[in-house]
């Protein structure tokens, strides 16, 4: 079994790698499931907006014996018999948050009131905030230009470096997946969405930019000059830029999830750290979605668009005719020397373009003869010159 740096030089120099681009129905379907799967969630179940995006009341009782919800509750129905049920959570060991819709400030003063006597605390132990709908409403629009312009600026910035809007697009479709299996795994989980998840939704953004944009400069180099290639075909050239990326996307995925499993495992579930969880949540499930998607989704949906340009369609042909070991012509404006034949062993042998020009070319009525004399007319049935 090789050792993971010889796998990876294997992967580099092309001896064995992943066929991303022959099996790439396979990593559409995977990933149109699991935005599908979000999609549905986001809809019937939706999100659990924080009370920064729906407003209300927050109530966090400190120094509790115990964090039981059943104090809490019977303290918020006995002010609130008839309004909704209240969102409680544990904040650490000795802290309970309590979350409301908006109530007056003589109902406010009663459930802290209420929630002292039900803890067993003091009433300087509990504290309130309230938060207007109206700035609930400007988070919530503020995060969703927030998500736009970084779109936009992304989509101008890919197209600007890479010269073409196929990168770009592709790189588009592949934050879009990003973003919707994180919304739906969110969904899925139950955890409020507030302000800290946008920072992690939008620091996910720019990990799966970057990780593509590795990826995309890569297969750059690599298909730079392969109209003139007649050793692989766009695809393949492709596909090998992403093998030889793949050690280094996955090195930068396990070491960057390390921490930020760290995080959401110990600071959020052990120390009941909130605001950890909301982050932490969206950067260990973006990073994981970011890997696979510009890996196996971006890539090929860039090499899909590619291929339906005539130039990069007449060099694949171009290419495997060779390997079959037949000729077709030279197609215009391929280059000089972009045509090659191909040897019984599967090797490219230079001149063949010269060869089967001078084989299809058209024969001439006249010879010369071999001492490099006048030119001889074929003679006519009859033994007349003509």
């Amino acid at each position: 079994m090789p050792s993971f740096a010889q796998l990876g030089n294997d992967l580099y120099s092309g001896k064995r790698g992943i066929d991303v681009m022959r099996t790439r129905r396979t990593w559409y379907v995977v990933a149109a499931l699991l935005v599908g799967l979000s999609v549905v969630l986001l809809l019937t179940k939706g999100l659990n907006g924080g009370i920064e995006f729906r407003g209300g009341s927050e109530f966090r009782v400190s120094d509790v014996t115990t964090t039981s919800q059943e104090p809490a509750e019977q303290a918020v129905t006995s002010v609130v018999p008839d309004g909704e049920p209240p969102r409680i959570s544990s904040v650490g060991e000795n802290a309970v948050r309590v979350q409301t819709e908006r109530l007056s400030q003589e109902q406010t003063d009663q459930v802290a009131t209420a929630l002292a006597q039900g803890y067993g605390v003091q009433p300087a132990s509990v504290t309130s905030s309230f938060v207007g709908p109206s700035w609930g409403a400007d988070v919530t629009a503020n995060a969703v230009r927030g998500l736009l312009i970084f779109v936009v600026l992304a989509a101008v910035v890919l197209g600007l470096y890479f010269r073409t809007w196929k990168m770009s697009a592709a790189a588009l479709v592949a934050l879009v997946h990003d973003v919707v299996i994180t919304a739906g795994v969110y969904s899925l989980s139950g955890f409020e969405v507030t302000p800290a998840t946008v920072i992690g939704f939008l620091t996910i953004l720019g990990y799966s930019l970057y990780d593509t944009v590795v990826v995309f400069d890569k297969v750059r180099e690599n298909t730079e000059h392969v109209l003139s290639s007649s050793n692989r075909t766009f695809a393949e050239a492709a596909n090998l830029a992403v093998n030889q990326t793949l050690v280094r996307s996955i090195n930068t995925s396990v070491v960057a999830l390390l921490p930020v499993a760290s995080i959401l495992f110990i600071g959020a579930f052990l120390l009941g750290a909130g605001t950890l969880r909301d982050i932490s949540l969206a950067l260990f499930v973006g990073i994981i979605a970011g890997t696979y998607s510009s890996v196996f989704l971006a890539p090929p949906l860039y090499v899909q668009m590619r291929e339906r340009e005539p130039d990069i369609a007449r060099q694949r042909e171009r290419v495997l005719s060779r390997r079959t070991g037949s000729s077709v012509p030279v197609a215009a404006g391929a280059g000089a020397g972009a045509a090659s034949a191909t040897a019984p062993g599967g090797e490219a042998t230079e001149g063949a373009a010269t060869t089967t020009a001078v084989l299809e070319r058209p024969a001439r009525r006249g010879t010369r003869s071999p001492s490099g004399g006048q030119r001889q007319q074929p003679r006519r049935p009859g033994g007349r010159r003509r």
